[in-house]
């Protein structure tokens, strides 16, 4: 468990407020006051179909957030839309148990403008949605590309289980047991520096690895506005999977309280839960590499080792 509180999507335990966008308080996070989805049966839709996989509600100009309704869990992860004047960006794609380059089309988001489909990591909850966009659009970190290419589904930590999904997804005989993350060739390798260009837009690619080898996450200075991905989160940060790397995860959290010395994070757009604002974003940042000792690294070492058990007799076959 990632530790956020699912009711509601409330914030977890961080000093999060319950007013939706103003997430702590602390002034930087003045996009939208809406309130968030109220829990796992997304009855209220901000499209209005009932029976639509994906919801989703516009925090500002050119600012989306989507999530796939019927996915009932805290590995539930956030995919955002940004649109550009000349390009638009998805970042993470959820499951895939649905397209979510179709569902964006026909609701009248995307499809005048050349998309990019980004992953902050290639962990099954973010990038599993990946295969529904051409090749070409997609764009990972180099570190995680090979295993993405592959459909290494033990790199991407695939865990899915049929209670979790509340309603059958599209496609006719869907099992759990059956779910994979499909290879996917990226046409787009990310490095640490790399700028993706929307025209009226400029984020920047930060390598931020530690809960996984290639995690990024995106800077948008101008908004001050961080997509963090799994990086940090309200929530239980996960540093004990396959390639997680808790002195690398240090450094991120670190680099991450540059930004935010430097007054260039007003807003961070999670990968789970909320966002919210620089005060939360320097507890968590700050509290993980206070607490990440020798004795949490011992811990952390023993907890992988039975995960990874876990995970390879999980995707035996897959």
């Amino acid at each position: 468990g990632r530790g956020g509180s699912r009711a509601g999507w409330e914030p977890g335990g961080r000093g999060g407020s319950r007013a939706g966008w103003e997430a702590d308080g602390s002034g930087g996070s003045r996009v939208a006051r809406e309130s968030w989805e109220p829990g796992g049966s997304g009855r209220k839709m901000a499209d209005g179909v009932d029976g639509e996989w994906f919801w989703r509600q516009r925090l500002a100009d050119g600012l989306y957030l989507i999530r796939e309704r019927f996915y009932e869990s805290g590995n539930r992860a956030n995919m955002w839309l940004v649109r550009g004047s000349e390009r638009d960006l998805v970042v993470d794609a959820g499951l895939g148990l649905s397209s979510l380059p179709e569902y964006l089309e026909r609701a009248g988001l995307t499809g005048s403008r050349p998309l990019l489909a980004l992953a902050t990591h290639v962990h099954f909850d973010h990038a599993g949605g990946l295969h529904h966009f051409p090749a070409g659009s997609v764009a990972v970190h180099r570190a995680e590309a090979a295993a993405l290419s592959r459909g290494d589904n033990l790199e991407t930590v695939t865990w899915l289980s049929g209670s979790e999904v509340s309603r059958p997804p599209p496609q006719a005989g869907w099992t759990a047991s059956s779910y994979r993350v499909r290879a996917v060739r990226p046409g787009r390798l990310l490095e640490d520096g790399d700028v993706i260009e929307l025209g009226d837009r400029r984020l920047t690619v930060l390598h931020t690895p530690g809960h996984s080898r290639g995690s990024i996450c995106l800077h948008e200075p101008e908004r001050g506005l961080l997509f963090s991905g799994d990086t940090v989160y309200q929530g239980a940060l996960i540093d004990w999977l396959p390639h997680s790397n808790i002195n690398h995860y240090k450094e991120s959290c670190r680099r991450l309280l540059q930004l935010l010395d430097q007054g260039l994070v007003s807003t961070v757009l999670p990968g789970h839960f909320n966002p919210f604002g620089p005060d939360t974003l320097h507890a968590l940042a700050s509290d993980y590499i206070a607490q990440a000792g020798l004795c949490h690294k011992v811990a952390a070492s023993a907890i992988s080792c039975v995960a990874s058990i876990a995970l390879r007799a999980n995707n035996l076959g897959r």
